[in-house]
């Protein structure tokens, strides 16, 4: 697993950047309403521009953390985990 972004927990969701050999962008991570049981938790913006979605998860060992994904391959299988909470700082690793 490798750390491809950070992030900082904001009162409109998270915003941060991720790095990867083909994408370096500024990325915004915006809680939206749930309209159903499979509706995404979150958007995944790059700008205005929206890249994709995010599903708010809990880990075996109780640990939220936001599983975001990409309409294409912008944004790798990774996950949004919480690095530092009285930072309020978030790192998204990337999962094999």
């Amino acid at each position: 697993m490798a750390t491809i972004g950070t992030f900082t927990k904001t009162n409109d969701g998270f915003t941060g950047t991720i790095q990867t050999v083909g994408l370096k962008a500024k990325v915004a991570i915006a809680p939206v309403e749930k309209r159903g049981d499979s509706a995404p938790d979150y958007r995944v913006y790059v700008g205005k521009v929206e890249i994709g979605a995010g599903w708010a998860r809990t880990s075996k060992g109780g640990r939220e953390f936001v599983k975001p994904q990409a309409r294409r391959s912008e944004l790798p299988r990774s996950d949004l985990r919480e690095l530092d909470r009285a930072r309020r700082q978030h790192e998204l690793i990337w999962s094999r």
